[in-house]
């Protein structure tokens, strides 16, 4: 009786065993991002089965998913008139690998996160606005991304170089522009690849050596040659672009022939003619001066001063030397000998011409793509490219007049990298001169410096203090546009009882355009440029209170520093310069935000010691409505909309979170904080009226 009781016990619980395999119930993580999915896309009744909490989608069948074991698989809700957005939660899908939205009527930003590890994804012929999100860039097990016939605007960001495994890329039918982005050379699989009906620009000669078997560009702006290794495509579609007339440049001498794609190397072209091999060293040099004194002189830049902005068209002073935009009506030798001679070259190294193929002036090419020859001069030369390039030598003797020798009264500020002074002309003109630490050559190169003034001559963004000029006689200096107005920091923590605060419309715009500029930086340069040294004091304000993002572009002297960054602003991940990357200068805007929230410093020794530190004190309190009103800067007087307050709070904590992962991109943050702006300029009317 005992045995047989036995027996009944373990056939029983063998019963159960099986029973619970059979009927998993599906991980809470899935259930609760199918959750938000259901509510954010209205509650669909055509969604049977679904629900807006809890549930069990593999249990209970809910409508277009499919699971394995107690993970969901595939969402399949294509074609079936949905409204609404996606929700916010697809990063927890870890098991979704077929994600289809096609054909519906969902509006807004693409999600910042989609399901991680989706093969196939499919959101055509849907409303979706915005950019392509930066998240994109490390779902590498992508083989199928379809995001044609939305209202995609921006640029197509250069996001490919670890997606190996794509065979298919559709963003036809949006309104996306600039130029192909240099990481699409990387998808050594892709089979397909749709860019039609857009407004790209720029040649297509990065597609060259894909293993293309469709090609569709049509109804563009691409200009340049259709590259000989695509004609062979069957599905090749062109018309409708700015292609150029006549016979393609020929490749440079001892390129492999067009049957061997891999091998061959990309064209550079200068004004419709290749400059190749040793012989034609003197006439590459000639065309290239005469292509750009043929080109017309850019606008103005728009961030000077009032008084600036009346000295601006008048002589430059005699204490700059020439600019580099040339004057259209120079001879050809003139512009030669003057354009060395601003540029400290005394001679043409010919031998050191004839090691790079070929130097090019792209008329078209991406501002910030940092990409240099070998030797000096064709460094130098490369950097007057662009005709929006006003890049002007300046004398050492010049300088130490206009800073009154580099006085104590004419000093900005003082960093790790050396010392900023302020420059002053007879015409009204004033400048900023950045005076760099000898110490931080020694044992460089003197080309370094030429290298980085080229780098940041080619960097444009309405939202970045942009270089004006340099010296590097004896030393080593940089010169940019002054900014009456000073830093963030002087606003928020040196202001005196008078001075107006800043309101909180312009604390979350100045927010965003720092994340505008943090982009910029991260996701349009090729490859991405690390800051390594945001704070408030390196963020200037021009006379309309617009952020301008100073000190960029120079993370390789921070490198050598035994100090990076101010107090308070420093990654917890960043024990070393050396240990910075793109989430840790996330992790520091996170802290000029919570200044722009509380008006307090991101280190104040005068704080009791548990408050000292911004971030560490202000964290715990970020998720609590009472605490969030409590911390928000008293120079406010409680004027600003309460739900700006608390969204702004979420994108500060998601931004300084001790893990660099969980960090979103700085991509995310801008789309979060134009959100923020647009109602918040909506909403601050009707809460104040």
């Amino acid at each position: 009786m005992h045995h047989n009781l036995n027996h009944a016990r373990l056939w029983l619980a063998l019963l159960a065993v099986s029973t619970t395999s059979v009927h998993c119930k599906t991980s809470s993580e899935d259930v609760a991002a199918l959750n938000v999915m259901y509510s954010s896309l209205n509650s669909p009744s055509k969604l049977s089965g679904w629900k807006s909490s809890g549930g069990d989608p593999c249990g209970e069948s809910w409508k277009g998913i499919k699971c394995s074991g107690s993970s969901v698989t595939e969402i399949n809700l294509s074609d079936m008139g949905l409204s609404g957005s996606t929700g916010y939660q697809l990063s927890s899908l870890s098991s979704v690998t077929y994600f289809d939205l096609s054909n519906n009527n969902l509006k807004g930003d693409i999600p910042y996160q989609l399901p991680p590890k989706a093969r196939h994804i499919d959101l055509s012929n849907n409303g979706f606005t915005g950019s392509i999100p930066f998240s994109v860039s490390q779902m590498d097990e992508l083989s199928q991304l379809n995001l044609g016939h939305n209202q995609l605007q921006n640029q197509l960001g250069d996001m490919f170089e670890k997606l190996t495994k794509l065979k298919l890329l559709d963003v036809s039918f949006n309104s996306l522009s600039g130029n192909l982005p240099q990481s699409l050379k990387s998808l050594k699989n892709l089979k397909k690849l749709h860019l039609q009906n857009n407004q790209f620009t720029g040649s297509i000669n990065v597609l060259a050596n894909l293993p293309l078997e469709e090609l569709h560009v049509e109804n563009n702006k691409f200009t340049g040659w259709v590259p000989e290794e695509l004609k062979s495509i069957n599905d090749l579609q062109t018309g409708g672009n700015s292609w150029s007339k006549g016979q393609a440049p020929p490749p440079p001498p001892g390129t492999p022939p067009i049957k061997h794609p891999k091998k061959k190397k990309e064209k550079s072209v200068i004004s419709g003619v290749a400059i190749a091999g040793i012989n034609f060293g003197l006439l590459a040099i000639i065309i290239i001066i005469v292509a750009l004194c043929k080109r017309k002189s850019s606008k103005p830049s728009s961030q000077f001063t009032d008084e600036e902005r009346r000295s601006h068209h008048r002589s430059r002073t005699p204490l700059a030397s020439q600019e580099l935009s040339t004057d259209p009506g120079a001879s050809v030798n003139k512009e030669f000998k003057g354009g060395l001679n601003s540029l400290d070259s005394t001679s043409i190294d010919v031998k050191a011409l004839q090691k790079s193929p070929s130097i090019g002036v792209r008329s078209s090419a991406s501002d910030c793509v940092q990409s240099f020859n070998d030797n000096e001069f064709a460094n130098r030369l490369n950097s007057r490219r662009s005709a929006s390039i006003r890049i002007t030598t300046f004398s050492l003797a010049d300088l130490y007049s206009a800073t009154a020798s580099f006085g104590s009264g004419r000093l900005l500020g003082e960093g790790s990298i050396g010392c900023v002074y302020r420059a002053k002309y007879a015409d009204g003109k004033v400048l900023a001169v950045k005076k760099i630490n000898p110490s931080l050559f020694e044992g460089g190169a003197p080309e370094e410096f030429s290298q980085i003034v080229s780098k940041l001559s080619k960097l444009h963004h309405p939202n970045i203090v942009e270089l004006v000029g340099y010296c590097s006689e004896q030393e080593h200096m940089l010169i940019y546009d002054y900014f009456r107005n000073g830093s963030l920091h002087g606003f928020l923590h040196l202001s005196d009882d008078f001075s107006k605060p800043l309101t909180w419309n312009t604390r979350i715009r100045i927010a965003l355009g720092t994340a505008r500029a943090i982009e910029y930086l991260h996701e349009t340069c090729s490859p991405p440029l690390l800051h390594k040294n945001i704070k408030s004091s390196n963020i200037l304000l021009d006379t309309d209170l617009n952020p301008r993002l100073s000190d960029y572009g120079l993370a390789s002297f921070h490198q050598r520093t035994s100090q990076n960054l101010g107090a308070g602003y420093n990654a917890p991940e960043c024990t070393k310069p050396s240990a910075f990357t793109l989430k840790s200068d996330v992790y520091s805007f996170g802290v000029v935000m919570l200044e722009l929230l509380t008006g307090r410093m991101a280190f104040d020794s005068s704080k009791p010691k548990a408050e000292q530190c911004l971030v560490r004190w202000a964290t715990p309190l970020l998720h609590d409505i009472n605490a969030v009103e409590k911390m928000v800067d008293p120079a406010l007087r409680g004027l600003y909309p309460p739900k700006s307050l608390f969204r702004f709070a979420d994108v500060i904590a998601l931004s300084v979170q001790s893990e660099p992962e969980f960090r979103p991109p700085v991509s995310e943050l801008v789309q979060a904080l134009m959100r923020l702006v647009q109602r918040s300029s909506m909403t601050l009317r009707e809460d104040f009226d």
